[in-house]
């Protein structure tokens, strides 16, 4: 028999050592979707946190998120094999930068929910179609090459944006609030699961659930930040994003050394780790978060305490009453109290003690918002505009006295009408 071509035995060796492509998406498990819920949180949570508590403001917390968000997609995107940890620092940052579009739409460009909404949507069918023609699949198992990848993470991120947009609309313009938006949202995805188990599409289902696991991580976000006067833990945003935040590394950090120690399964390949366990870990998961927030939450204030003793220059929060509320968002006295403080000291010439006053105004507001905007959003967005305009004032670089006044007073008029309308 004459030996073979030596490019056809090279051929065959090339073939037969070729490894297979991985994909590149952790496996579907329980575990999975706590880490998910638990990211969204921290889209939502962490933003506001940098924006607000650290005081960064929204231009330099969107671009440091947005190149902090292209990095990582780029160092996902040129690795060849699942690297849990940087997968998911990828989706925690997706999530924040999905959040910031929606917001920046919604709140600087003052588009309507209901159009960003049905934007988001559009977008995210012609990603699909795209992909879909393309490669013929939309199947998460098969992010097995570059294409496909990034047809993924584009699908990811329009995900992130609408789940933020449709679930606004829910809880703020439709006034469903963050208590009954969890429960919704969460009935939905159990509904989803059902279906799947009927005979619904995987594929079908996962993107479902995937668009559906933001507005309930916000839900759930918002649950454990609001204070207990409005039925939350009060945790706020910091505590809560640390919180979400150390469950997640431990999550993902198992996930890391059952990669390491047992390598990545191709499709169809049996899991390296027993369902049962990963169930366990999942549910710890959850476990861990409530006992946690069980533990830090603060004890709930009297409803006889006053405006004056829970208002503090050196508190750094105020929680706004919601038992005697005078105007259609709530009770507007605290904030009333940090304002008249405000003014005070701007008029004796302080603009250092001002600003450093004000602060305590922008924590409790954005404190707040998820509660009272619900409320009526038209009056919760008049009166987040006069207080944008005294922050903007009393931080002026240099700050300018009369022009703080002016402000001041525009936003004590604007409270004043709150309190009229009710």
């Amino acid at each position: 028999m004459p030996d073979a071509p030596t490019s056809t035995l090279t051929s065959t060796v090339r073939t037969s050592v070729t490894p297979r492509l991985l994909n590149k998406v952790p496996a579907i498990t329980a575990t999975f979707w706590v880490i998910k819920i638990l990211s969204t949180t921290i889209g939502e949570t962490f933003a506001d946190y940098l924006t607000v508590q650290v005081g960064l403001g929204p231009l330099v917390t969107d671009g440091a998120m947005a190149t902090l968000l292209v990095i990582a997609l780029v160092a996902q995107l040129r690795t060849r094999r699942l690297v849990p940890w940087l997968y998911w620092t990828t989706v925690i940052l997706v999530s924040i930068v999905g959040t910031q579009i929606t917001d920046f739409f919604t709140d600087i460009l003052g588009v309507s929910l209901y159009v960003s909404t049905a934007v988001f949507a559009v977008v995210l069918a012609v990603v699909f179609t795209v992909w879909w023609r393309q490669e013929r699949t939309l199947a998460i198992t098969a992010i097995d090459t570059p294409r496909r990848e990034r047809f993924y993470w584009g699908a990811i991120l329009t995900t992130f944006a609408l789940g933020t947009a449709g679930g606004d609309l829910a809880t703020e313009a439709l006034s469903l609030g963050f208590r009954n938006g969890a429960l919704i949202f969460g009935g939905l995805i159990l509904a989803v699961w059902a279906a799947r188990r009927l005979g619904l599409s995987t594929v079908l289902a996962f993107w479902i659930a995937y668009v559906l696991t933001r507005p309930l991580g916000a839900s759930l976000g918002d649950l454990l930040t609001q204070g207990r006067d409005f039925g939350g833990f009060g945790l706020g945003a910091s505590v809560t994003s640390l919180l979400f935040l150390a469950v997640i590394v431990v999550l993902v950090g198992r996930e890391q050394v059952n990669v390491n120690r047992h390598g990545i399964r191709a499709k169809g390949d049996t899991p390296a780790v027993s369902p049962r366990r990963d169930y366990v870990w999942a549910a710890a998961g959850a476990v861990a978060v409530v006992a946690a927030a069980t533990a830090l939450a603060p004890a709930a204030v009297p409803a006889a305490a006053t405006p004056a003793t829970r208002s503090g220059s050196g508190s750094g929060r105020v929680d706004p009453l919601e038992a005697d509320a005078t105007s259609p968002i709530g009770d507007l006295r605290p904030f009333a109290v940090i304002v008249d403080d405000v003014a005070a000291k701007t008029k004796k010439d302080d603009l250092a003690g001002a600003t450093a006053r004000i602060k305590d105004l922008e924590v409790a507001w954005d404190d707040g918002e998820a509660a009272m905007k619900p409320a009526s959003p038209d009056d919760w967005h008049t009166m987040d505009s006069a207080i944008d305009g005294a922050l903007t004032a009393v931080r002026a670089n240099p700050p300018s006295q009369a022009s703080s006044l002016t402000a001041l007073h525009a936003l004590q008029s604007t409270i004043a009408a709150l309190d009229k309308k009710q």
